[in-house]
């Protein structure tokens, strides 16, 4: 819950609703000027106002504390034209202002935990492998890269385009612990056999037309390091046999050349073809397959992390904002939310990054709504996820709205929903909710 909370002027009955309903401190100014200087001295968790002009000026100050714009029964058209420009929430006053209060601080309390949760894996990727995911199948990963990086072996990604393979490659690379090593890498399904070849391999002078010099291949670029094979399956099977031969044996030639080099360096290719399916049709060799896949790192698509939406949802706005500074102060209202968890992502999560890049890029007010992103092709909740797909999303939403109504109070949670404590904390583990 908030801690700090401010409060511009006197609203009848306010304080003591705020002071019914949670043990943040909370303090009154009585003028813009007062509160806009408290607030560059020291940031609130969370501002209420009437006045409806300081939305911008506070926004400017902090872009992410939450505003809630007090309004009378008869003024409520002006506050939500307010919510529009870039407050949070809206709270009528009158009868029954202790309950609204109560679900103001509630939904005040998801965001800013959003937002710090958010921030918290941004911190840790930065510092670790610039991954941002806390869902348990990325969990699991991280901590299979963190067992094999240290091995000097050949390993294979697989996974389903935009699922974010090279950068578990890049992971495997910092977790090695050699700092200063290069990282480079190829998409094989870029180039033709020959251009590959004098690319991975490098040439020399006079190979073919147009070699009017050495050339060092990728190979060479990067030794002592880690060079990653994108799109391996799509390699010809002679290219393969090549392939095969450097990591059987180590050893490579230039285009051209005859002198065997070594090949220092460790691969991590990746693929999103299904190699076994390649092998039995007689596309990929299964040798090859074999020396690669010491190790098969499985990286799941995004439609079955839908606990991680959310978060990468935030990482992304948060991101982009930085990046163009007159976009910030955005948030993703809760429909533009539930149109992402119902959008099946065949992109994965390069897609729901080009998704709330544009989002923010077309949204002519603070909050993003499904209007922003209701470009998607967005198929029946049934079509998108399957029926063990909507089981799951329903028991997540469960679970969040009572956390919510219970103020993240998991034993009374617990008890709302007809669970033991134990039951609750394994569904919230199981929908990364923990």
């Amino acid at each position: 819950m908030p801690r700090q909370i401010l409060i511009l002027g006197a609203h009848e009955g306010l304080e003591e609703a705020l002071r019914a309903s949670t043990d943040a401190r909370s303090a009154t100014v009585h003028s813009a000027r007062a509160l806009l200087a408290r607030m560059r001295r020291r940031p609130a968790d969370l501002v209420l106002l009437a006045d409806t002009a300081l939305v911008p000026r506070l926004r400017a100050i902090d872009p992410q504390v939450p505003i809630v714009v007090v309004a009378a029964v008869g003024s409520v058209q002006s506050a939500a034209d307010a919510v529009a420009q870039g407050a949070n929430d809206l709270l009528v006053l009158g009868p029954k202002l202790e309950a609204r209060v109560r679900t103001m601080l509630a939904k005040t309390y998801r965001v800013t935990r959003l937002i710090e949760h958010s921030r918290s894996l941004e911190e840790e990727a930065e510092s670790r492998f610039a991954i941002v995911g806390d869902s348990p199948q990325i969990k699991a990963i991280l901590q299979q890269v963190e067992k094999v990086a240290r091995v000097p072996r050949p390993l294979l990604v697989v996974g389903e385009r935009g699922t974010g393979k090279e950068l578990i490659a890049r992971a495997i690379h910092r977790a090695a612990g050699v700092p200063g090593r290069p990282f480079i890498a190829v998409n094989c399904a870029a180039l033709a056999d020959t251009l590959l070849e004098s690319e991975l391999f490098g040439h020399e002078k006079g190979a073919f037309s147009g070699a009017a010099s050495m050339r060092v291949g990728k190979f060479e670029q990067a030794s002592g390091g880690t060079l990653f094979l994108d799109e391996i399956g799509h390699m010809s099977l002679p290219f393969q046999q090549k392939i095969l031969r450097v990591v059987e044996y180590g050893v490579f030639s230039r285009v051209g050349g005859t002198e065997e080099l070594e090949a220092n360096t460790r691969i991590v290719a990746a693929t999103n073809a299904n190699l076994e399916e390649k092998i039995a049709r007689g596309e990929f060799l299964a040798d090859l397959h074999d020396r690669l896949a010491f190790e098969t790192i499985r990286v799941p698509p995004l439609r079955e992390r839908d606990a991680e939406i959310e978060t990468l949802a935030q990482h992304f706005m948060d991101r982009f904002m930085r990046e163009v500074p007159s976009f910030r102060g955005k948030r993703l209202s809760k429909e533009a939310l539930d149109l992402l968890h119902r959008y099946p992502f065949p992109g994965n999560v390069r897609e729901l990054k080009n998704i709330i890049e544009r989002a923010v890029y077309r949204d002519t007010t603070n909050e993003l709504t499904p209007e922003d992103i209701g470009f998607l092709d967005v198929p029946s909740e049934a079509a998108a996820v399957g029926f063990k797909g909507q089981v799951a999303r329903y028991e997540r939403r469960l679970l969040v709205e009572a956390l919510d109504r219970a103020d993240h109070n998991q034993a009374q949670a617990a008890r709302d929903l007809d669970l033991s404590y134990h039951q609750l904390r394994y569904f919230c583990r199981k929908h990364g909710l923990a």
